[in-house]
């Protein structure tokens, strides 16, 4: 039940902030480095796929740790490198394989992604200290 409580947690914190980040933030720049590559409307099934088995790595991997050792910093910078290790996975492969991708988008995504996911396992692990 309380992997079950810190997905919901966590899913509920990476929506705000990531629905804040790609519709306010991030839109003109994605658009400006690579918007040739990019579809019109996302394919949403699979972004919720995305989101579904991301939250589930941070729980797994960050979140559980972090709350058996009972250490919101654990939680902040196992955040942070499990961000950095997935978002690179992404960008850097894009970098890699895709003619016209943007070193920049690499750069900021990198940023988003180790930041991002400090804070969802980071708020997470407090508010669960919370409840």
């Amino acid at each position: 039940m309380n992997i079950l409580i810190n997905f919901i947690l966590a899913s509920i914190i990476m929506g705000i902030l990531d629905f804040v980040w790609l519709r306010f933030a991030a839109k003109k720049i994605y658009y400006n480095e690579i918007g040739a590559l990019l579809l019109k409307k996302p394919f949403m099934p699979a972004a919720l796929l995305f989101y579904v088995i991301y939250v589930i790595g941070i729980v797994v991997f960050v979140i559980t740790p972090a709350l058996n050792n009972d250490s919101w910093f654990y939680a902040t910078y196992m955040g942070a490198l499990f961000g950095l290790v997935a978002y690179a996975t992404y960008d850097l492969t894009n970098l890699a394989t895709l003619k016209g991708f943007s070193a920049k988008i690499v750069i900021i995504d990198l940023i988003w992604g180790a930041l991002l996911t400090s804070i969802v396992a980071t708020g997470t692990v407090v508010a669960v200290g919370l409840l």
